[in-house]
C-alpha cells in the first residue's frame, strides 16, 4: 500500500489501478450513481485506507478509501473525518473502521 502526501494524489494513483466508480455512503449501504446500485457491507470489502490531514485547517481531513465489490465493481469513496460516524449502521461502521 502506497503512502500518498495529497488526496488528488491517491485518487489519481488509485483510479489509475481499476478503482474507476464513485461511491457515496448512505445510512445502510454504498451507492454507485453512474450504475445506479446500492452495495450492503456484506458485498464489499475496503482494500485500501488513507487518511489526510488538512494544512490550514482541522476541518479539512479526510480518509479515502478504496472498495471492491463481490461482483467486480472498483471505486472510490472520500468521507470527512467522524462525519460517518453518527449517520451509519453498525455495519456499516465496522466495514468502514
Amino acid at each position: 500500500m502506497n503512502n500518498y502526501d495529497t488526496l488528488s494524489e491517491a485518487i489519481n494513483d488509485l483510479q489509475g489501478k481499476g478503482y474507476t466508480y464513485d461511491f457515496n455512503l448512505k445510512p445502510e449501504c454504498l451507492e454507485c450513481a453512474s450504475l445506479k446500485i446500492e452495495i450492503h457491507p456484506e458485498d464489499f470489502n475496503v482494500d485500501e485506507m488513507h487518511r489526510f490531514e488538512g494544512m490550514s485547517s482541522t476541518d479539512d481531513n479526510s480518509v479515502l478509501y478504496a472498495i471492491s465489490s463481490k461482483n467486480g465493481i472498483k471505486g472510490l469513496l472520500v468521507d470527512a473525518y467522524g462525519v460517518y460516524a453518527e449517520n451509519i449502521s453498525e455495519a456499516m461502521r465496522k466495514k468502514l473502521r
